[in-house]
């Protein structure tokens, strides 16, 4: 194996010594390569590394070992990810103490590098070797769209890797500069990977705010959009109860796309203010990410704390006090939970009312009859349309005659 190494050594001794233009010897250097990229295995790597070593060698004018080196990374994208990955390293490693003379060049080989790490779903690798690009802090201008892409690429592969903390500082830096890019497609994959932070982050309410805004993006295809919308509807019943929910609630409830989706049923009920039991939340749970089902502080799960909130909501719509044990019944969870989970809604206002400790009970405020009232009619229109659209269905040809006799009278 040595011997096609001591081989390539000697050739290039050989050239060096006898001294051309520079011409003459990148042509000389580009005849060797081409016999070193017949070999094979660890052959192959064996001689590029020698070859490299002596490219990289600073008695070689600067200006032949930046082509070679160029059309290297160019071969190395057609050799086997094994070859390929050994020989980007070893080029890193001998270019590193001239690393300034060859910036393009380094940019190149570990954009290569990532990509092999993420075929084989290696995230932390990936992102660690696209770090290394100075994007900012080298002599090289990159463009705008350029340095963009590779920040939104690292955010990405770090949440791949389910380390949000690096993705977010990562999309900060991208935040900076997709205000001047005028990419459209990098601007969409900047506000998917923005949205993944949030929701990685737990921030579900800012998450779904920006989901359902990619789902009305005409440039997304029609399955993303759906994509979008779903993981909309997901991070809104996730999210703390509060106003801000109930915005997002009524915003997706009248989307009719959301009809479609399979966990439509949890978000009628939450938007009607209805108590959602745990039995009717498989199907909901099936939606789930990994970090979707981590568990809270008192070692409920998210979607859990979640389904109680709504429920005490619900429940203060309802009752003008209940105790402590009705309530935990209610929300199917023990009775301290229940009051601990009240107390914190009240103090953090998202739920109106009081708690008597000496009654052991939780007294909600007088609620508004009138707005109550409308709620109730509003649900009640609801429901009669739904028959309407289930009887068309059924029986369509009644349905136009029936509209057409109203029409004339």
């Amino acid at each position: 194996m040595r011997g096609k190494s001591n081989q390539v050594r000697a050739q290039l001794a050989t050239m060096i010594a006898a001294g051309s233009s520079h011409k003459d010897q990148a042509e000389k250097y580009r005849q060797i390569l081409e016999t070193i990229l017949n070999e094979s295995g660890e052959e192959l790597t064996e001689c590029l590394q020698v070859f490299i070593e002596a490219i990289v060698n600073e008695n070689v004018s600067l200006v032949i070992s930046r082509q070679i080196l160029t059309e290297i990374s160019q071969h190395l994208m057609g050799l086997s990810d094994d070859v390929s990955k050994a020989v980007s390293h070893f080029m890193l490693d001998k270019v590193q103490p001239r690393v300034i003379s060859f910036e393009e060049q380094v940019a190149s080989i570990r954009q290569h590098l990532a990509n092999i790490y993420e075929r084989n779903q290696c995230w932390k690798e990936a992102a660690s070797v696209l770090v290394g690009i100075p994007l900012e802090t080298g002599q090289k201008q990159y463009p705008v769209d350029y340095k963009l892409d590779t920040y939104l690429k690292i955010a990405r592969l770090y949440l791949e890797d389910d380390d949000p903390v690096q993705a977010e500082s990562y999309i900060n830096r991208a935040s900076l500069l997709q205000a001047e890019s005028r990419n459209e497609v990098l601007q969409i994959y900047y506000k998917v990977c923005y949205a993944r932070v949030l929701d990685y982050r737990r921030k579900f309410i800012e998450a779904a705010q920006r989901y359902n805004e990619l789902s009305y993006k005409p440039i997304v295809h029609e399955d993303e959009r759906m994509t979008a919308l779903r993981s909309a509807l997901v991070c809104t019943v996730l999210a703390s109860a509060g106003q801000q929910r109930s915005r997002m609630l009524a915003i997706l409830f009248k989307d009719e796309r959301c009809q479609q989706l399979p966990a439509f049923a949890i978000l009628e009920k939450m938007y009607l203010e209805r108590i959602i039991h745990k039995s009717e939340l498989i199907e909901l749970g099936a939606l789930l990410q990994a970090h979707q089902k981590a568990t809270t502080i008192d070692g409920s799960t998210i979607l859990d704390r979640a389904i109680i909130e709504h429920n005490l909501l619900s429940a203060s719509k309802l009752y003008n006090n209940i105790s402590f044990i009705e309530l935990g019944a209610l929300l199917e969870i023990d009775q301290e939970k229940a009051e601990k989970i009240a107390s914190q809604m009240i103090t953090e206002g998202r739920l109106n009312g009081y708690i008597d400790q000496l009654d052991s009970t939780v007294h909600f405020e007088t609620r508004e009859t009138l707005p109550q009232w409308d709620k109730q009619i509003q649900s009640l229109c609801y429901q009669v349309n739904s028959i309407i659209e289930s009887i068309g269905k059924q029986h369509p040809e009644w349905m136009m005659k029936s509209m057409e006799e109203q029409m004339v009278s």
